[in-house]
């Protein structure tokens, strides 16, 4: 069985983001970047399925500018057989990343796709759901345990109310929550050994796929300072600031 792990290169999540003076966008000068924790936990299941004996092959692709062949090393660090760049300057978004990988799927014939459930830059929570929809597999997301076996996969999955339990069968498309596993650390062996694992650079072109954003971005800000609290006189005090002054969110 064949795994396809998309990965995605953001900022570093201990990094605090700055956004450019004319608020045009995030400033990513000089900003320490990684792999995006949730794609850390869906490289980690494959790695697990493999060494289960479930999978046999397991494959990392990311989208974006060129420095994402260092997201993808990182990836064949921690022991993926392989990996695709797609690269374009592009501003990607989550339909654009879907098509993409369809186009990926449709060559790799992958029967299980995991990825991370969203990305921490963005937060969109779409590019799985649309993929999915794309190749008209099942879904099975935010995955806090992944079983499979007999050509299916069976996806628990935590709820208001407690877990649900999923039963999909494969091909299909699983995307990662936080306590599914916990992401192991590459060693300095697999380091040097991922340089010589093959990655092949692509074209969006040389997939068919157009990747044109459809949405523009208007304006980026920070968050508005959080105002100090204030100490109030009575209980008469503090409903007249509840009823004219507090916000409802």
């Amino acid at each position: 069985m064949k795994i396809l792990v998309p990965v995605k290169r953001v900022i570093d999540y201990n990094v605090r983001p700055r956004v450019k003076a004319d608020g045009s966008a995030v400033d990513l000068a000089n900003v320490k970047m990684a792999m995006n924790p949730f794609d850390e936990i869906a490289v980690e299941e494959a790695m697990r399925l493999k060494e289960a004996g479930i999978a046999t092959e397991v494959v990392v692709v990311s989208c974006g500018l060129p420095a994402c062949q260092e997201t993808l090393r990182t990836a064949l660090a921690l022991g993926a057989d392989r990996a695709i760049l797609v690269e374009t300057d592009v501003e990607l978004q989550p339909l654009a990343v879907a098509k993409l990988l369809k186009a990926l799927a449709v060559q790799e014939a992958p029967q299980l796709v995991i990825l991370g459930k969203q990305a921490i830059d963005d937060d969109s929570s779409q590019t799985g759901q649309m993929l999915a929809a794309l190749m008209g597999w099942p879904q099975a997301v935010f995955a806090s345990k992944v079983t499979v076996v007999d050509g299916k996969a069976k996806v628990a999955r935590e709820v208001d109310g407690g877990t649900e339990t999923l039963e999909v069968s494969l091909p299909a498309v699983v995307t990662t929550d936080l306590r599914l596993n916990e992401p192991r650390y590459a060693t300095l062996p697999n380091i040097m050994k991922a340089k010589k694992k093959p990655l092949v650079t692509v074209k969006p072109a040389d997939l068919g796929v157009d990747v044109a954003p459809r949405l523009a971005t208007l304006k980026v800000a920070e968050p508005a300072k959080r105002k100090a609290g204030a100490m109030v006189a009575d209980v008469a005090a503090l409903v007249d600031k509840l009823k004219n002054e507090a916000k409802v969110i």
